[in-house]
């Protein structure tokens, strides 16, 4: 159990790292105004805080850091709210201001408004793909030879697909073709597609088309595609400005890292709801272990969530980003709830 003493120079070192990514030493301690103590006396409480594990010496200076110990208790235990400055409320507020139909669009300037107000690296996870549903099929005719599928799903999502159309097929036909398509899998989960139409799909196709087999291949290849992961991330070089990644080998690592995305998507998809904050070694995957992830979810509708996160080095600005996605995730699920 910290004492008071303890717990003010143990929130002077926290706060100074934070802020200069520099060792802090008594002396300096001292002379901060919320601190009356001397250095003697902050050295023995130092040397009790490094003993418990909650600082530690670097090797290059007298002086102390946070320890993740020291991170997870500042976090747990001293986080107080932060109030965003006005120049952070109005960066946010614009992002929302001009009416966007795009799923992708808002979650896009959303990644990147994060990454400019914290120099951290922003990701953002769509919601599960089986959650996502078809709100509108559109089949348009390009020449004799081939089409474009337009999908519209509940999130947004706007997809083109092109495809070949058989020889036989008229614009008459692809419209009835999309009247069957919108009647049958409007609001089916996307994953379920390829079940719905080797069912009832395939049913009414066989009564109207006279090559029932040649239609059915060419409307598989233009809606059973793979659903991508729907990951977004934004300002992936800004781990490399930060002093505790001039190490190489270390960003060439967390780098490689990033770019595979259905590692990252995984990582977010098993946070957990609510908001989360994962210190260093806390992190699983072995790049990780020098940064901290912190997690926040937003919803869509009643029963569909997707993540945002901001990853750093574990001497991040937590208390601001905890704020800042508190309010990015709440004013996200407020226009995503104001559209379905």
């Amino acid at each position: 159990m910290l004492t008071d003493r303890q717990i003010q120079i143990l929130q002077v070192i926290i706060d100074e790292f934070i802020q200069t990514a520099q060792p802090i030493g008594s002396r300096a301690i001292a002379k901060k105004e919320s601190i009356s103590f001397s250095p003697a006396t902050i050295r023995n409480e130092m040397a009790d805080l490094e003993e418990m594990g909650f600082i530690e010496k670097t090797h290059t200076s007298s002086g102390r850091v946070p320890s993740e110990k020291g991170y997870r208790f500042y976090v747990d235990h001293l986080m107080s709210p932060f109030r965003l400055s006005n120049r952070d409320m109005n960066m946010i507020k614009h992002t929302f201001e001009r009416e966007m139909i795009e799923f992708e669009r808002v979650v896009q300037k959303s990644a990147r408004i994060m990454s400019d107000l914290t120099n951290y690296t922003s990701i953002i996870l769509g919601p599960e793909v089986f959650h996502t549903t078809l709100k509108q099929i559109q089949l348009i005719s390009l020449s004799n030879s081939t089409a474009v599928a337009i999908l519209v799903t509940n999130t947004g999502h706007v997809e083109h697909r092109y495809f070949n159309v058989p020889a036989a097929m008229l614009s008459t036909d692809l419209e009835k073709l999309v009247n069957i398509l919108n009647d049958r899998l409007v609001g089916v989960p996307i994953i379920q597609l390829q079940q719905k139409l080797f069912g009832e799909v395939a049913q009414l196709l066989q009564q109207y088309s006279a090559d029932f087999e040649t239609t059915y291949s060419y409307l598989q290849e233009a809606l059973l595609e793979k659903q991508p992961v729907k990951l977004y991330m934004d300002g992936k070089t800004n781990i490399m400005l930060q002093p505790e990644f001039h190490d190489v080998h270390k960003i060439q690592s967390l780098y490689s890292m990033m770019e595979r995305e259905d590692e990252m998507a995984n990582l977010l998809r098993t946070s957990g709801q609510g908001l989360k904050v994962v210190i260093g070694q806390e992190n699983r995957i072995d790049a990780m272990q020098d940064c901290s992830l912190i997690t926040a979810t937003y919803s869509l509708g009643e029963d569909q969530f997707g993540t945002i996160a901001l990853l750093g080095p574990t001497r991040m600005e937590y208390s601001r980003v905890v704020s800042l996605l508190n309010v990015l995730s709440k004013q996200l699920s407020k226009t995503f709830d104001s559209w379905y």
